[in-house]
């Protein structure tokens, strides 16, 4: 994240110095899920019992220890519990901090290395960049701030200043070997893609003997091409460099890959955790030994033991193949991850992804939703939607809202979760999130039309108003002033919502409408709807019937059930294509 790649690169120094490099950890991905709950805490513990059973020095983390920029307070009591017990104890530190770290820790309360504290009892000291899952840009106070101030961590490399970018190093030795680490926390890609075209960006080295350090940046942005400006390359990073560890990138390319026009390596380690079914996270979750010696490296794979094995593969071939990535270890779990994308041309092709999955139960751990159904889109309507709306995002989210449907579902409760999910490209930069959810919500409840269009006005306009008292220099000052009006707004977001809500309400009475949000919440709470309706009148929920034919298509008919209407899907009868690159899965009856 955007995690934190699963390294733990012992960087051997001289006679055997070692630093445990993790990038990508996502600790507290999916910890409401009762099956995978402690999947990102059993791999952090492994990698962690890997650095102390090897006699790492230290640990660099790349970015996105937790998954979410608020972690849960058990998600954090777990992360520190698990840091104080594999971190701390009597092993003295080998290594020798010699960088001023009134610089390094800057933004730190205490800013001094934690293991030189005489408060603390540090036998692993742990070093760490923030990724965009972990993101401080957005609050006051991230998660990685609490871990700075307990001592458990050492915090380096957080940003504040969107002007320009200066990278002092961590310069740690041990015997004759000298390391200068260089960290680059996560930053937009186009707002950093555009200070490296600026010349902003500027990596500090050592006064003396230049040469004789081993240069080892982390960083954690885009590494794949996602269009213009949208990720870094590896030509803008300077050539100086002996090895480069890539963060936020979820693939697993722990191998050293040499890049020969800037004559470094680049190391692409991976998350420790699937937290997508997609194909890069299909690959085999490492961790590495980086042993160093003066300005040579070697770079050790170790395989996770305890990664939950996913392939994204023809369902009849899935469990199978699962089974070559189990390891044995009692912490691993036994049931694999499934994803197949199914696209589909008209709505009555559309089956019932929970009951499919059925079969499967005890077998897959993510059995309810093994079927990912796409609409196929016209070129034309792919055209459109292409720069639009992010119809994968609005598929899953749609999704977990029918599985919790009992809950209730509000239009602005999907906006405010399209916008947690979608990629960065298609975030609000002027509007906010929560006002145009509250808006939406009335064209939808009164068919209120003009309200979205006066909430969009409303808020330009106070873009407007902030611009005009705080800009008076050049069209980069423009940019980075409107960001930092997206910050402060979603520093103080309820307040914003309560603003907007209030200017929507005298927005509906000016123009004769009555109506306001207070109405919107009392009639979403009186009887109409009420659970006993569905009790009244004999009348129930409609059944779907699934069955099967010979070629296990798609086709629905109508169905009268007590003297409704109802829709019933069956397997069997017109032709339906199967997506490109899937089977109609033979061999996998429904049973």
């Amino acid at each position: 994240m955007s995690a934190l790649k699963n390294v733990i690169e012992d960087v051997v120094m001289d006679p055997e110095t070692k630093i445990g490099v993790k990038p990508y950890i996502h600790l507290g991905y999916a910890e409401k899920e009762a099956e995978r709950a402690d999947d990102s805490f059993n791999t952090f513990e492994e990698i962690l019992r890997i650095a102390v059973e090897r006699k790492v020095d230290f640990i660099l983390l790349g970015g996105d220890l937790f998954h979410d920029h608020r972690p849960s307070q058990t998600c954090l009591f777990r992360c520190m519990s698990l840091i104080r017990q594999y971190c701390m104890g009597d092993r003295p530190v080998s290594v020798e901090f010699l960088s001023d770290q009134s610089v390094n820790f800057q933004h730190c309360k205490n800013p001094v290395v934690n293991y030189e504290d005489p408060n603390l009892n540090i036998s692993i000291p742990i070093f760490s960049i923030n990724g965009n899952h972990d993101d401080c840009s957005a609050m006051e106070v991230s998660a990685m701030d609490v871990l700075a101030s307990t001592g458990l961590v050492n915090y380096f490399a957080k940003w504040d200043d969107f002007q320009k970018v200066d990278v002092s190093p961590l310069l740690i030795q041990k015997g004759k070997t000298r390391l200068a680490i260089f960290g680059l926390s996560y930053m937009k890609d186009e707002r950093l893609s555009r200070l490296f075209r600026n010349g902003k960006v500027q990596l500090f080295r050592p006064k003396e003997d230049k040469e004789s350090w081993f240069n080892l940046m982390v960083l954690h942005q885009n590494r794949a091409d996602h269009g213009v400006y949208t990720y870094i390359p590896e030509e803008a990073l300077d050539d100086f460099l002996d090895l480069v560890m890539w963060g936020h990138e979820h693939e697993c390319r722990i191998s050293p890959e040499w890049n020969p026009s800037q004559s470094f390596y680049v190391t692409q380690p991976g998350s420790s955790v699937a937290t997508s079914l997609s194909k890069g996270e299909t690959a085999e979750k490492h961790v590495g030994l980086l042993q160093v010696h003066k300005k040579e490296f070697k770079l050790e794979a170790i395989k996770l033991q305890t990664v939950e094995q996913y392939v994204a593969a023809h369902v009849e071939k899935l469990i199978e193949q699962s089974r070559s990535q189990l390891t044995g270890h009692k912490l691993q779990p036994k049931e694999p991850l499934i994803r197949i994308r199914v696209e589909y041309k008209e709505e009555w092709q559309i089956f019932n992804n929970s009951i499919f999955g059925q079969q499967f139960i005890n077998r897959v751990a993510n059995f309810k939703d093994i079927i990912l159904l796409r609409l196929e889109y016209s070129t034309e309507k792919k055209k459109k939607f292409d720069d639009g709306l992010d119809m994968g995002v609005m598929e899953f989210i749609l999704r977990q809202e029918d599985m919790q449907s009992s809950e209730g579902t509000s239009v602005e409760k999907v906006v405010e979760k399209y916008f947690e999910n979608t990629e960065e490209e298609r975030q609000l930069k002027v509007h906010s999130v929560k006002g145009l959810g509250a808006a939406v919500q009335k064209l939808l409840d009164y068919g209120d039309e003009r309200a979205l269009d006066n909430l969009v006005d409303h808020q330009i306009k106070k873009l407007k108003g902030h611009l005009f008292k705080n800009v008076t220099e050049s069209l980069n000052t423009v940019v980075d002033e409107i960001e930092r009006f997206r910050v402060e707004r979603m520093n103080k977001a309820e307040e914003e919502a309560k603003e907007d809500r209030e200017f929507l309400d005298r927005d509906a009475e000016k123009r004769g409408t009555g109506i306001s949000q207070m109405e919107t919440t009392d009639i979403k709470n009186d009887d109409f709807s009420s659970d006993d309706d569905d009790k009244q009148g004999g009348v129930v929920g409609p059944e779907v019937l699934v069955e099967l034919g010979e070629r296990g298509l798609l086709q629905r008919r109508p169905q009268t059930h007590l003297g409704i209407q109802e829709e019933a899907l069956h397997l069997g009868g017109p032709e339906v294509e199967a997506a490109e690159g899937l089977e109609l899965l033979p061999g996998l009856p429904l049973q």
